[in-house]
């Protein structure tokens, strides 16, 4: 029996906690649904990351998600930071507004928040995931005595395998088509640009470990496809943006169903690492600027303020509208119906491939 399999789920579909668009109304919702539901809580402190899971728990007594960052804490470069808010003023300056003043890190990565590591072993969550790296042993080990199966996101081989030695229990296989924040755990390393067929193959093959795929997934044919390959599941964000649960606010929602769905670009300008957004406004003044942002998420405190200063403008495309190569198939369906028709697809698609 593989690792998900001892949660007792019906389907074999998780969805995505991406930051922004998860909460816990949605993630209640597919885990009720017979699907694992998610929420990030790597944008939150401790004290807010329990509120959420206590929001999930009064949903749903069904095994959930809670996914954490772990990225390297971001070196202060005040010279670099100072040229960046330089660059963006002009953006502001459309708007009526200033840039800040001056840059912060806006969120703590789980590698030095013990209090949000006390939370969770008091909260005991059946599944606890990680984006950007990986927790030392210490963290890993008190999450396991807590009875929290652990998942990380990886993005080639070497990762997986450190996953392996690090005690993980399974692994998100990331392709690059994937919206949001790519996992990679070096964002300055070279990025072999995996896509989500051939790194899933990769890792069912060599990592071994259960291989959850994610990236371009938007429908049961393409789940159905994934556990094909060997995964063990199939992991979607950008498939539930437009469910009403979902936080994306009205312009995000609309730019989903634009022409821009089409043209999804990597990018480091929202949030200082490398992540699939909507093409916008913020994405297009990236690809015609050749300036270094700081680190993340130093440079996401900018972003944001931009995105506020726009959005009180009227203006939403200056927002952190992640989203994947397959966001052309979107579909705006409450999340536990979407759940049933993921369902229903990948029976179709297996009935096919017998008939």
């Amino acid at each position: 029996m593989n690792s998900l399999a001892m949660l007792g789920l019906a389907h074999p579909i998780i969805q995505a906690p991406m930051a922004g668009v998860s909460t816990p109304e949605m993630a209640a919702a597919v885990s009720n649904a017979g699907a694992l539901g998610s929420i990030a809580v790597g944008t939150a402190d401790a004290s807010a990351a329990r509120t959420m899971i206590d929001a999930v728990r009064t949903r749903t007594d069904r095994p959930f998600n809670v996914n954490l960052f772990v990225h390297a804490p971001a070196r202060a470069k005040p010279a670099l930071e100072r040229r960046w808010i330089d660059a963006l003023a002009p953006l502001f300056g459309e708007y009526g507004a200033h840039p800040p003043p001056s840059l912060r890190e806006i969120y703590r990565s789980f590698a030095e928040d013990d209090a949000m590591l006390a939370m969770l072993v008091d909260a005991r969550p059946a599944v606890v995931s990680f984006h950007f790296g990986l927790p030392d042993r210490r963290k890993i080990d008190r999450l396991k005595a807590a009875g929290c199966l652990l998942l990380a996101s990886v993005t080639h081989l070497d990762e997986a395998q450190a996953a392996k030695a690090a005690g993980m229990d399974a692994i998100v296989a990331q392709g690059f088509e994937a919206g949001g924040h790519r996992g990679m755990f070096d964002p300055d390393a070279p990025d072999d640009s995996l896509g989500t067929v051939a790194l899933t193959r990769l890792l069912v093959e060599k990592a071994g470990l259960p291989v959850i795929a994610a990236g371009g997934i938007m429908d049961g044919r393409a789940v159905q496809a994934a556990i094909d390959l060997g995964a063990v599941a199939a992991q979607l964000g950008t498939a539930f943006i437009a469910c009403p649960e979902s936080s994306a606010d009205a312009a995000y929602r609309a730019a989903l169903f634009s022409p821009a769905a089409a043209h999804t670009v990597m990018t480091r300008v929202v949030s200082g690492r490398p992540a699939r957004c909507l093409a916008n406004r913020f994405t297009a003044w990236g690809q015609q600027s050749d300036r270094q942002p700081p680190d993340y998420p130093i440079a996401y405190d900018a972003g944001k303020a931009l995105n506020q200063a726009a959005k009180a403008a009227g203006e939403g495309g200056y927002g952190a509208q992640w989203a994947g190569q397959g966001a052309p198939l979107a579909r705006a369906l409450p999340a536990a119906d979407l759940v049933a028709l993921l369902v229903a697809e990948m029976r179709e698609a297996r009935h096919e491939g017998l008939s």
